[in-house]
């Protein structure tokens, strides 16, 4: 007799029982519109937020000219603004961010050199094409157009407070110019970087718990350039949409669209206003029924940690590898050996990148990335020499 049969024939018991939820969000079970209605139907008031001047369709405003932006004065506003962020309606107006207007109409006129200059470059946004004026990476073509307005710009103390807030030190901003046109249409309700630039078939393969800390990665902003009456279109937002934990899959089904179109509030701004919301949450932007244009810099700060520690150059890796590679792929064609070599080698992330050189596809909301290429590489039979060159090629595109 087997002294250990009872234990085996318990432990195998307890295995059949115990069920162990997967890691992922499965595409076909995309959670009713209900539970987000559920979620959405919260509301607050003033006494909720104690340092707000005001709150308006479940948006708190913090007019900042009755606040001091020194770091201790600020740091109860700043636990306020991470609360609203993290467990809240997911957004706020920040009235008066931009006081200096000579700062805000310099930096206009500067935006309007990079556009004219660029006129002659058809490129896509996400937007659509053509129907607006949008500078990507206008942080960087800023500092190089008026050195002056831009550092005036960009060391308003407040920008600062906010984006520590919530990404702590050493986050890294990054911004957009859009110019929405009267007549310009509204957008798709959607979510931001990182994840709500997948596809559903791609983010459906990332686990439960990185889709809730994608979140935590970015803060995005904007900055009025111009005023922003209800009429031109000011984002569109659906307060505490941002804690629904599989939002990431779900928001681009048209029941949750259309949710969300029966639902979403915005505020006017006012020139120098700023909005800083989770990225998480869902938006979109309005059209411009007005005869103004609509005028914003579109921030998008990073978190320090949301980069690699060490710095893996994919080129001479492919040098070295290449006929392996093939070889290995001329063996079993695309496996999941070779699958597992590609991800190992090339970078499988398209951000940073230079948008005006490699603009995101027309179906989607980013450019190729060194695994897409390397990919195409191996099925096509590329030589070592030219699939280096064309990843080579990618390294200049992306450059500033």
């Amino acid at each position: 007799m087997n002294p250990h049969a009872d234990n085996n024939s318990d432990v195998e018991h307890q295995q059949s029982k115990t069920s162990i939820p997967s890691r992922l969000y499965a595409i076909a079970d995309t959670p009713k519109v209900s539970s987000l209605a559920q979620i959405c139907e919260t509301s607050i008031s003033r006494k909720d937020y104690p340092l707000t001047s005001d709150v308006r369709e479940n948006i708190p405003i913090y007019d900042l000219s009755k606040h001091d932006f020194q770091k201790a004065a600020a740091d109860k506003l700043q636990d306020e603004w991470y609360e609203i962020l993290a467990n809240g309606p997911g957004l706020f107006v920040v009235q008066n961010m931009y006081t200096d207007q000579s700062v805000l109409d310099a930096t206009n006129d500067a935006f309007r050199e990079i556009i004219e200059r660029e006129k002659s470059n058809t490129k896509g946004d996400h937007f659509g094409h053509g129907k607006n004026e949008r500078i990507w990476n206008s942080f960087s073509k800023h500092g190089l157009q008026d050195p002056k307005s831009f550092v005036q710009y960009y060391s308003n103390p407040w920008l600062a407070r906010v984006c520590e807030a919530w990404l702590g030190q050493q986050y890294r901003v990054t911004a957009q110019t859009n110019i929405v046109k009267p007549g310009g249409a509204a957008q798709v309700s959607h979510r931001d970087y990182h994840l709500g630039f997948q596809t559903a078939e791609g983010c459906s393969r990332f686990p439960r718990g990185m889709q809730h800390a994608s979140q935590f990665l970015t803060l995005q902003g904007a900055v009025a350039h111009s005023d922003m009456p209800l009429e031109s279109g000011p984002t569109r937002f659906l307060p505490f949409s941002q804690r629904l934990a599989s939002g990431y899959m779900a928001y681009r089904q048209p029941e949750f669209d259309q949710y969300f179109n029966e639902h979403w509030v915005s505020l006017p701004l006012k020139k120098g206003d700023g909005v800083f919301f989770n990225p998480a949450l869902h938006h979109a932007a309005g059209n411009n029924t007005s005869d103004v244009d609509r005028s914003a810099n579109l921030l998008q700060i990073s978190s320090a940690f949301g980069k690699p520690m060490e710095q893996i150059d994919a080129i001479p890796l492919v040098q070295a590898c290449w006929s392996e590679v093939q070889s290995l792929y001329n063996s079993e064609g695309l496996s999941e050996h070779v699958e597992t070599a590609v991800a190992a080698i090339g970078e499988g992330y398209p951000f940073p990148t230079n948008l005006d050189n490699r603009p995101p596809a027309p179906s989607g909301m980013a450019p190729t990335n060194e695994q897409d290429l390397l990919r195409e590489a191996i099925g096509a039979g590329w030589t070592t020499e030219k699939v280096v060159a064309a990843l080579k090629q990618m390294r200049v595109d992306s450059q500033p």
